[in-house]
């Protein structure tokens, strides 16, 4: 009875942390798109890494800050979270499905984030859409997608929708895929951490909270050139990498050591955007 409670009080408790933090977030999105861009992505980063501080996710392995510098990033997607471990590692622009800026709250954070959404079944608006990702990546600005276009609970790599990649094949610019898996505190694939199905934001974020805590590991691998194949053979090539990596993860002792507390805007000036 004792353990339930203290269990129960502790949820709380970073529930209550996590309400605290959303409402942080939304006076940041106040004035953040009229930010520069170095400042946008010191925010997006702080905001990020300590988000996952108050869901108590650890990034146990990952590429180092600054270390990625492709135009645009892809990963397999498991949960709304991964968006903050992948800002945690490279603050990046999203390309989002329509239906997240029907969130309340989130798709509000999200539009001022910068993000662009897409519209499915719509060809004349992902056209657009297409051309505004490959004009700010030309601009300098990085972006990420989720190219399976939905979550899965991480044991398997759902079909890629090659679309998806092509601003970055019209850019001619390094696609970086990332391999994402989440760990729970006993070191075996999480089952609390994916967000899929019928389940509902707030049942995710209820169950992530009750967790003892959960690792992820973000593994990088070999840049793809999209300037040498059309979408269609980048798409393939990224999810052959992507699951070629995550057979072969293993859970591993905390290694963060690439978020560092003394982070300042000078680190951002560094990364080229």
């Amino acid at each position: 009875m004792t353990f339930s409670l203290i269990r129960q009080t502790t949820t709380y408790f970073r529930l209550a942390r996590f309400v605290l933090h959303l409402i942080y977030g939304l006076l940041l999105a106040i004035p953040f798109p009229v930010l520069g861009a170095q400042t946008q992505r010191y925010i997006l980063r702080l905001w990020s890494r300590q988000l996952l501080e108050v869901m108590n996710v650890k990034i146990t392995q990952a590429p180092k800050f600054n270390e990625i510098s492709a135009g645009m990033v892809v990963a397999n997607h498991i949960s709304w979270i991964d968006v903050c471990v992948l800002n945690t590692i490279v603050p990046t622009r999203f390309v989002a499905k329509a239906e997240l800026r029907t969130w309340p709250i989130i798709g509000w954070l999200c539009s001022r984030a910068q993000t662009l959404f897409i519209e499915r079944g719509k060809a004349r608006a992902a056209a657009r859409i297409n051309l505004e990702v490959v004009e700010q990546i030309k601009e300098g600005f990085q972006f990420s997608v989720f190219p399976e276009g939905t979550t899965t609970d991480g044991s398997y790599v759902a079909a890629f929708h090659s679309s998806l990649l092509q601003p970055a094949v019209d850019a001619g610019v390094m696609v970086q895929p990332l391999a994402l898996t989440y760990f729970d505190a006993d070191g075996e694939r999480s089952v609390v951490a994916p967000y899929v199905g019928e389940m509902t934001f707030v049942a995710s974020l209820w169950l992530m909270l009750s967790a003892p805590s959960l690792q992820v590991q973000v593994l990088a691998t070999a840049e793809l050139n999209a300037a040498e194949m059309d979408r269609r053979q980048l798409a393939q090539a990224a999810k052959l990498q992507i699951e070629a990596a995550l057979s072969r993860v293993v859970a591993t002792e905390d290694v963060e050591a690439f978020i560092d507390s003394s982070y300042s805007l000078n680190s951002c000036a560094t990364s080229g955007s």
